[in-house]
Order: C-alpha cells, then sequence, then structure tokens
C-alpha cells in the first residue's frame, strides 16, 4: 500500500476549486440578493472609503463574506444571517428603513446606536470586513491588492533578491495570491 503523504492529500484539491474565487471575484456565492446588499452597506460603513483610498466594498469584503458563507465559514451562516436580520429590524425601528436603504449617514447612526444583542454580531462582521480588505485575494477578497495598497503590503514574495529587501527603496507590489 502507498502511503498518503502531504503532497498526495494536497494534489487532491481540485484545482478549480482554488482559482474559482479569484477568476469570479463578483458571482455571489450563498447570499440571497438583499442579504448581499445589507452584507455590502455594512462593509462600506466598517471600513469606508476616503480620500486616502478604497473601502471594504471596493476592496472586495462583501464578496468574501459571500463566498466564505459558502464554504470555510459555512458553520457561521445562520448566525451571519441572523445578525443582518436583527441589523434590519434595529434599522428600520430606529430610522424606519431597512439598513441597506438607509442613507450612509443614518447607516452610522445605527450602527453607534447598536444594542448590546448586536455587539457580538457587530464584532463578527467587523472581523469578516478586516479579512475580505486585507487578505489573500484568493479567498475571494482584496481584489486587485487594494486592501494591500492601503496598508501598503507589497504582497507575498515567492522569492527575494537582496534588492528587493533594501530598507531605503519600496518595496514593488507584488500583486499575486500566494496560491497562484
Amino acid at each position: 500500500m502507498t502511503p498518503i503523504t502531504r503532497r498526495t492529500v494536497i494534489a487532491l484539491i481540485p484545482v478549480t476549486a482554488i482559482r474559482c474565487a479569484a477568476q469570479n471575484p463578483n458571482q455571489p456565492r450563498s447570499l440571497t440578493p438583499a442579504q448581499r446588499r445589507t452584507t455590502e452597506m455594512l462593509v462600506d460603513r466598517i471600513i469606508p472609503a476616503d480620500e486616502l483610498g478604497p473601502g471594504a466594498l471596493e476592496c472586495g469584503a462583501a464578496n468574501y463574506i459571500d463566498i466564505q458563507m459558502a464554504d470555510y465559514l459555512a458553520p457561521q451562516k445562520d448566525a451571519w444571517l441572523a445578525g443582518l436580520a436583527a441589523l434590519d429590524a434595529f434599522a428600520i425601528e430606529k430610522q424606519g428603513a431597512a439598513f441597506a436603504d438607509l442613507p450612509a449617514e443614518k447607516r452610522d447612526a445605527v450602527l453607534l446606536g447598536l444594542p448590546q444583542n448586536l455587539e457580538s454580531f457587530f464584532n463578527i462582521a467587523r472581523t469578516y470586513t478586516m479579512q475580505g480588505t486585507f487578505g489573500d485575494p484568493h479567498y475571494g477578497g482584496n481584489i486587485g491588492g487594494k486592501g494591500w495598497d492601503i496598508i501598503r503590503y507589497p504582497g507575498p514574495r515567492p522569492a527575494t533578491s537582496p534588492d528587493m529587501q533594501r530598507m531605503d527603496k519600496e518595496a514593488e507590489p507584488y500583486r499575486r495570491s500566494a496560491w497562484a
């Protein structure tokens, strides 16, 4: 019998599954259009675009959440959907409309006035937004390395030369996933 090695196990992962998220960055995976829109408006308020650069929405954080709710984060999907529903209910109660239908300043007011039962949902949403904005593009967020540009991270290096490691010069961006 042939022994099973890590190389054998890794070879069993379908390459199409690995590359799917990066090749179709805006294709919804697990959320309904209404859930996706609420997710988009939520990540937009957690890391909004400003004069310094793009926000989480432009970086693909909602896309990351949508893709990962059908994959790695699938065990958290029910809690995510319940949180979105509770956020909408609170927005309707306080501002008279669903969260995604409110203008940005009223969405901010909703988030600043969250009741205690929604604080843990917000903390999870902030975590997922950060992952989708600054994580490896392979997972569906950080489209085009935009999040890396915000924090001036040049990207993973498969190999570096001494010149690339010099402290007196800025590193050239390498806009590829570590999976590519």
